[in-house]
């Protein structure tokens, strides 16, 4: 290691111990005769000083570094004079007589200031990420979430739960947002589809035999961007065998209560109020209420209906996916009055916005079918899109269910930002574009051509 202790470590238990720090050059100020810097690291600051006697070259050195130059010191941790301590940082009672100074990386002058009250664009801050990320402010909100993603999973390993990866390279199917497409060179003029879900996957581990399974999954859509959309994000995906609505209910609390106990110190009181899709509809003209009271709001709305009505299409649609259970008591409605069947499906309301969403699964492969057939996709568009998934239903596929969350929204939340972008690392824009290496770029016309694929313009011609 280039360093025995970091930026946020050193205490009066450390005078007069020689230490070597790593970091950045937060701030510098001369003082002719003495010379201060704050160096920085993600875990905080610590003051160094630079004296002409008895360490004439590393003052001399220093008296050369700008602002968010990386270096490596060596020094002696004293004690600050009494009156020059900063109570705001763990290391404010300490500072470090440097003896040597290593300039690891000097910096080209900041195309802006890092400091915290200082304002900058979105598109400025997103364009030097890089930048952006050095801020504590910033920085924290990944470190927080990376607390709770380690917490979901800790609680799902001890529940039983098996983190399983599902493919992202998977295959185009019809009834959901539109698919990113990827050209196959080794199969011309055929198509993998980024995954917008884990859907099919899990429901196949069910009939697999894996009855507790789990993972932190990239998804993605091709749809218009809003504040709370990207055309790729992170879920935390959770599906069990042999359970009802009720089973899924109980370990989304239970897991809540202990990731935000863990994570925030805060007392999540359960059980979380519930409400029929309908009630939520006559009461609050929505499906996504913020009701109750505390910082938190948590609420369950169930029973939705099965299908919607799309005027445009002038058909009946899903509401959520066609692999959604009806309710029991109402499949009967199904040969008659579809508008009426409601489904075994329901979303979790955290302060008016959903954070989750999930439903128990069909079992039966004539079910399946006759949804399949109730949504007007036709025999031979089913086996093409779902023929692997029907097959495995023919072999014995247990009741099962689950639930996605969406994590992005969830630390959006939690962390008070004001839109996902803040806590995604390198997000898009709302155009979709990486201000960071302005993807989506062109490319180069020989994989095209590896790809099969020519290019229209805009117009529509070659």
């Amino acid at each position: 290691m280039l360093r025995t202790h970091t930026c946020g470590e050193l205490t009066q238990k450390d005078i007069e111990k020689e230490v070597t720090l790593c970091g950045w050059v937060h701030s510098r100020r001369d003082h002719g005769k003495i010379i201060f810097i704050d160096l920085r690291d993600r875990y905080g600051l610590t003051q160094l000083v630079f004296t002409p006697k008895p360490y004439s070259d590393t003052y001399k050195k220093a008296k050369r570094l700008n602002n968010e130059d990386v270096v490596k010191v060596k020094g002696v941790v004293n004690r600050r004079p009494q009156g020059t301590e900063n109570p705001k940082i763990t290391t404010g009672e300490i500072e470090v007589l440097v003896k040597e100074l290593d300039i690891l990386a000097p910096s080209k002058e900041l195309p802006f200031s890092i400091e915290e009250n200082v304002e900058v664009s979105e598109e400025i801050r997103l364009y030097h990420r890089y930048l952006d990320l050095r801020r504590p402010s910033v920085l924290e909100k990944f470190i927080l979430r990376s607390k709770f993603n380690y917490k979901f999973k800790e609680f799902l390993y001890k529940k039983g739960f098996i983190e399983i990866e599902t493919p992202y390279l998977s295959k185009s199917t019809p009834e959901g947002a539109r698919d990113f497409l990827v050209p196959s060179r080794l199969n011309p003029n055929k198509f993998y589809a980024l995954p917008q879900s884990p859907q099919l996957f899990k429901q196949i581990l069910m009939v697999s035999g894996v009855d507790r399974y789990y993972q932190i999954v990239r998804c993605f859509r091709d749809e218009d961007l809003r504040k709370d959309r990207q055309p790729e994000f992170t879920q935390l995906d959770i599906e069990a065998s042999f359970i009802e609505e009720e089973d899924i209910f109980s370990l989304v609390e239970e897991m809540l209560v202990y990731t935000f106990k863990d994570v925030l110190g805060v007392e999540v009181k359960t059980p979380f109020p519930r409400m029929s899709y309908q009630e939520a509809i006559n009461r609050y003209s929505c499906d996504k209420p913020d009701i109750g009271e505390g910082k938190f709001r948590f609420l369950w709305i169930y029973d939705f209906p099965l299908f919607e009505y799309s005027q445009e299409e002038k058909r009946w649609k899903s509401n959520h996916h066609p692999f959604t259970a009806p309710k029991d008591e109402d499949i009967e409605f199904l040969d008659r009055e579809i508008g009426k069947v409601r489904a075994q499906a329901y979303d979790l309301i955290l302060n008016g916005v959903e954070i989750a969403s999930g439903s128990i699964r069909i079992n039966s492969l004539s079910l399946q079918k006759k949804i399949f057939s109730l949504l007007g996709i036709t025999s031979q568009e089913v086996e093409e899109n779902f023929g692997f998934f029907l097959r495995a239903l023919e072999f014995g596929a247990p009741p099962h269910g689950g639930i996605a969350f969406g994590l992005d929204r969830l630390y959006a939340l939690i962390t008070n930002s004001e839109s996902i972008r803040d806590v995604i690392a390198f997000p898009k824009t709302q155009k979709g574009i990486c201000l960071l290496t302005q993807a989506p770029s062109s490319v180069d016309e020989t994989q095209l051509k590896e790809l099969y694929i020519d290019l229209l313009e805009e117009g529509g011609e070659q």
